[in-house]
């Protein structure tokens, strides 16, 4: 005979058993690995977004949860990335893009892979006013290899330096050795003991030029004071000189001198004038020849006025 309530318990521990909480554990344990592995991933499947398609020939070794980056910025990863058969020897690619954000009809998914931190997607905006509805496919391309531009671009380049590095090293061994030939040359030897002596000469000169200045720089010092004072009394005579010269009648002696130099022009144009009284006078070489004459005549009176006085003065006594 069984109790009330005996059909119950034995139906909760049915509802209850191991198996049951067993399959629980199970289940709650791959929900949270399945959220944890998509969240080492990157992946955040609370946060709402718009998936979009692109379709690759080479992905490039991009993977799932790599960033889609626009203008250096973060704006949504790679969601998924599966073969496509129905356009066989494409690669589509899934994008999880933010909600907000709309993609213009000419815009392109690049993938661009990094020297370090691997492959990511490259959103390059168009300008066109049409968008893509969500769910619809973006034009890919694949951008430039970081490694296959430094094989392709900068390797040729070091290729080409080798030569020149080369030739550098091979001179500089060359000037290594000559340095060595010179240093057992005795002739450098003597150069450099001269040298040295020369900077000792140096090195004293210097000593006694320095000790020289400090015993004779106050007498130099006293010196300059002394024309300082000179230049003083100078620079007072010279504004007296100026204010005094200030006071003069400049303008009626300038006056004057013009006036004067007016009169010698004057005169100087009457010598020059051949036909004036003074020009004659200086062109006229009878006038000269009978000048001489008339002074040789007045001379020769003079002498026989002192020889023969009473021919030419009488006395007479009363």
């Amino acid at each position: 005979m069984f109790l009330p309530g005996t059909k119950n318990k034995k139906t909760m521990k049915k509802i209850f058993s191991k198996e049951l909480v067993i399959g629980v554990c199970v289940i709650f344990a791959l929900a949270m690995l399945f959220f944890g592995i998509n969240y080492l991933k990157g992946v955040n499947l609370f946060k709402p977004a718009n998936f979009y398609c692109v379709n690759y020939d080479n992905v490039a070794g991009l993977e799932t949860a790599a960033p889609v980056i626009i203008d250096g910025y973060k704006v949504g990863q790679v969601r998924d990335i599966e073969f496509n058969y129905e356009k066989p020897g494409t690669i589509k690619v899934t994008l999880a893009l933010n909600e907000n954000l709309r993609v213009p009809e000419d815009s392109y998914a690049v993938i661009e892979q990094g020297l370090l931190n691997g492959a990511s997607v490259v959103l390059r905006m168009g300008k066109s006013r049409n968008m893509i509805p969500v769910g619809g496919d973006i034009k890919g391309s694949l951008g430039k290899d970081m490694m296959g531009t430094v094989t392709g671009e900068i390797m040729p380049q070091v290729t080409d330096m080798l030569p020149v590095v080369n030739s550098l090293l091979a001179n500089l061994n060359q000037t290594a050795a000559n340095i060595n030939t010179l240093s057992s040359n005795p002739a450098l030897a003597v150069s450099i003991a001269r040298l040295s002596e020369i900077t000792d000469n140096l090195a004293r000169l210097t000593a006694s030029l320095n000790q020289s200045l400090g015993s004779g720089v106050p007498s130099i010092v006293s010196n300059t004071a002394h024309i300082t004072t000179q230049l003083d009394s100078v620079a007072r005579d010279l504004s007296v000189l100026s204010s005094e010269l200030k006071s003069l009648p400049i303008a009626g002696t300038m006056d004057n001198v013009e006036a004067t130099t007016a009169n010698l022009r004057k005169m100087s144009d009457e010598l020059n004038n051949p036909n004036g009284t003074l020009g004659l006078l200086m062109r006229d070489p009878e006038l000269y020849r009978q000048l001489n004459r008339v002074t040789a005549d007045i001379d020769s009176l003079i002498v026989d006025i002192k020889k023969n006085p009473k021919r030419y003065i009488s006395i007479k006594l009363l």
